[in-house]
């Protein structure tokens, strides 16, 4: 059964709202909107409830995430395991992404793409499985750092969902038992300063979504950022 009639009155809207400016600035053909932000957002969830969005208005859409495209670990920790620039620049396989997933969705026809390319827990591609579809079709992508100057070209737009950094911290602590302070916490924190730091994706996306209350997302503007960029 689909979760639609269990989301909230606000977050329904929310998601409408998204929805009808993405078709509206992109009505036609193969189109990509990317659900960026930092790590306890919201993202996959909020992506996940576009895809529903999406499939009401009768729009064919699909669902991918960044977390399906790492780099195998030997290239993530060659920096080393804590390392925020490490994370930052080897954390994924863009060309991977761009090969089995971007280029081929972006074709159309009857050419395959797939939604998940890389296995974390295995360290290990994938086994391809192929899906197919119309030629009018929306896939969403949800993930960090998706507003890289070297990926901005590949979506069709892109919107910035975020949380107070203490919903944020608390969110990671339940998901990942990751602790506020500890190192593997300083690893996605630094690289996600650095990120908005250069990058400055709060203010290059189209929409900027608070969900610290998830079932009542608040649109904000370009200086809610639960990320400090790093004094230049």
């Amino acid at each position: 059964m689909s979760r639609w009639p269990q989301l909230s009155p606000e977050r329904r809207a929310a998601l409408e709202e998204v929805r009808d400016e993405f078709l509206h600035n992109a009505p036609r053909g193969r189109r990509i909107l990317a659900v960026d932000g930092p790590d306890g957002a919201g993202k996959s969830r909020f992506a996940a409830d576009l895809v529903l969005a999406f499939e009401r208005a009768g729009v064919a859409t699909f669902h991918a995430s960044i977390d399906d495209f790492h780099a195998p670990k030997e290239v993530r920790y060659a920096r080393g395991r804590f390392s925020p620039d490490g994370y930052y620049e080897r954390a994924f396989d863009y060309s991977l992404l761009r090969r089995v997933l971007v280029e081929p969705f972006r074709m159309g026809g009857s050419t395959g793409f797939q939604l998940a390319g890389f296995d974390l827990e295995r360290d290990e591609p994938r086994e391809a499985e192929w899906t197919t579809g119309p030629a009018d079709a929306v896939l969403i992508i949800d993930g960090v750092l998706l507003q890289r100057p070297e990926l901005r070209g590949l979506w069709n737009g892109a919107i910035w969902v975020d949380a107070q950094p203490e919903e944020r911290a608390r969110r990671m602590l339940e998901r990942d038992g990751q602790r506020p302070g500890s190192e593997h916490a300083a690893r996605y924190e630094g690289a996600q300063r650095r990120y908005v730091r250069e990058a400055k994706p709060n203010t290059a996306a189209w929409a900027i979504l608070d969900l610290t209350d998830p079932d009542r997302p608040v649109r904000r503007y370009a200086d809610f950022c639960s990320v400090e960029p790093l004094p230049l």
